[in-house]
């Protein structure tokens, strides 16, 4: 199972310009305040200077405090309120951003191709719009604004710095190659770690979903150790990983620290010295030393949130990833000329080099009803995915008309073909709202009418708001067999000329799906139908059965003529009806 694309850096880059040029204004107000906000904060240690030299000069008085005091003070008001109306402003600004975000993630995860989505599994997709989704809130929200905050006070309060006393300031670079080369092997080896980890949860997640929705399965197969393995492997990998980001984090973070303390023990010693030998005045030693004490605490959220970016980035480049994948399929094509269905020496592989469709052929004429059946394993589902237009052959071609039905843009193409399974959803929503996913502009009546076509208005109006009743996990619960009632209502009132019915009607008791087969009849009156199944009873109200086993058409005519020719569908058929073999 191959897993979706992740962004590389530079497609990450290019999109977060982008992001950033979409919100420039609100985020240079933004910065704009918090920098005021900074400058306020240069006041107290630059007052304490003063104070410090006017105190060493013997002319500190009674007027000059008072004048200082109410300049810390009216700087920590001004600081307080432009910090306020910085944080709240960055706080929307993350909040719109996400909010983007988010929903271009949703578009992109709508418009990935059935057969991406399909072989990359739904733990993969689950996994990145849960845990990356949430990683990412947290760095849009919190991570990216203090980030950008802590680098204007960082180069706001090194600017104070140089002003205060060039000389003095020199002794707060000794942590910078400190900084710079731990930082950089930092930044080389936990950016794999990070999507390692993330990559891990995406298999962790899969496993445990698809370990809960086929209990049963697992169950009747006796395969619980095995997939107890395959989770405790799982969490196994999701350790490991952890581990080893937890262990760069270990290293990095005292050097970080260690680097901080240097910085204010060469800047206390060198400043002093400076101020004994009179090249500075000791309130500049003083003003500077502050400087490199309160400098430290931007460049530790530096340090300290560019843990949390690398993460977000990791989860940015796996949400951007989505969207890097493009449907093939054209967004304008031509109309076929006419409804006829044609396959013509098909094959087709999941895997390379083992095809599952081997020289299938096909002529289905519009308004045919033709049933496909054959033993489990055989390629029924395949064909019905290819007459479809979900997959593509390896080689021969599949059209309605004159058109590749895989090429046709999607719109166009339900138009024309519809597929209906026997796995349905039903989503959370009314039973209206969930039948008029395929004609939003759909009357009650028009929705009605389609319900009864398949046997379930006398249960829907038995609903405690009828058609306004809610569905879904937290709605009314309906049984599977009730789901594919629905299901099958929504495909009669999206109205296409061809019908793809892979087992539409499986989860019904034999006699509502004979029941409900025969009232579809003379609702789809002069459409192509295409019918999979087992039970045998639709091939025999077919207008011709195709025969497929081990991947190819082993026969194709009336029910009555395989009969009689006594192969492999009267087999099939004396088997279904608990016959005795024909004597030869």
């Amino acid at each position: 199972m191959s897993q979706l694309p992740i962004a590389d850096t530079k497609v990450v880059r290019a999109y977060a310009k982008v992001l950033i040029s979409q919100h420039r204004t609100a985020l240079v107000r933004m910065l704009l305040l918090y920098a005021l906000s900074a400058v306020m904060a240069l006041v107290p240690a630059w007052i304490i200077g003063r104070i410090t030299n006017v105190a060493a000069d013997h002319q500190l008085t009674s007027s000059r405090i008072s004048l200082y005091v109410g300049g810390l003070f009216v700087s920590s008001l001004a600081y307080a309120g432009l910090s306020f109306l910085a944080r709240r402003r960055s706080y929307i600004l993350g909040e719109a951003v996400f909010a983007q975000l988010r929903e271009e993630f949703l578009a992109s995860v709508l418009a990935l191709p059935l057969v991406v989505v399909e072989r990359a599994g739904t733990g993969d997709l689950l996994s990145r719009t849960t845990n990356d989704i949430e990683a990412l809130s947290r760095t849009v929200r919190f991570a990216m604004p203090e980030w950008l905050v802590a680098i204007v006070q960082a180069l706001l309060t090194l600017v104070a710095m140089v002003l205060v006393s060039p000389l003095a300031s020199v002794a707060s670079i000794v942590s910078l190659p400190i900084l710079y080369f731990s930082t950089r092997y930092y930044l080389r080896y936990a950016t794999p770690g990070y999507q390692r980890e993330r990559a891990s949860y995406a298999s962790m997640s899969g496993s445990v979903s698809e370990t809960a929705e086929g209990a049963r399965t697992i169950d009747a197969h006796r395969l619980g150790n095995r997939q107890a393995e395959r989770i405790e492997g799982n969490v196994r990998e999701s350790f490991y990983s952890e581990m080893y980001t937890m262990l760069m984090r270990l290293v990095w973070f005292p050097t970080v620290e260690s680097a901080f303390a240097l910085a204010v023990a060469t800047t206390l010693a060198w400043s002093g010295w400076l101020a004994l030998h009179h090249s500075i005045t000791i309130g500049a030693a003083t003003t500077v030393t502050l400087y490199v004490v309160q400098i430290n605490d931007p460049i530790d959220r530096i340090v300290s949130w560019l843990d949390e970016l690398q993460i977000g980035q990791t989860s940015l480049a796996r949400l951007v990833g989505v969207s890097v994948v493009r449907d093939d399929r054209p967004t304008e094509g031509v109309e076929p000329h006419s409804e006829a269905i044609t396959m013509h020496d098909v094959h087709y592989a999941y895997r390379t080099g083992h095809d599952v469709l081997n020289g299938v052929s096909l002529s289905i004429q519009p308004g045919e009803r033709l049933a496909i059946v054959g033993p489990s394993g055989a390629g029924k589902s395949t064909i019905g995915r290819l007459l479809a237009g979900i997959d593509a052959p390896r080689s021969g071609s599949v059209t309605v008309g004159d058109v590749a039905l895989a090429s046709m843009p999607l719109p166009m193409l339900r138009r024309h073909v519809a597929l209906v399974t026997q796995e349905h959803h039903i989503f959370i929503g009314s039973v209206r709202e969930n039948l008029a996913l395929a004609k939003p502009e759909a009357s009650d009546d028009e929705i009605e009418r389609c319900l009864d076509a398949v046997d379930a208005l006398e249960w829907v109006r038995g609903l405690p708001r009828g058609l306004a009743t809610e569905l879904g996990t937290t709605g009314y619960q309906v049984t599977p067999a009730q789901a594919q009632q629905l299901a099958l209502a929504r495909l009669v009132l999206s109205d296409p000329h061809t019908l793809v019915l892979d087992e539409a009607t499986a989860l019904l008791d034999p006699r509502a799906a004979r029941h409900l087969e025969r009232s579809l009849s003379a609702v789809l009156e002069g459409r192509t139908v295409i019918a999979i199944a087992h039970r045998l009873h639709t091939a025999h109200d077919a207008d011709r059965v195709c025969v497929v086993i081990d991947g190819a058409v082993a026969e194709l005519g009336t029910h009555d003529e395989l009969v009689t020719l006594n192969g492999e569908y009267a087999s099939l058929w004396r088997s279904w009806r608990n016959e005795k073999p024909a004597a030869s």
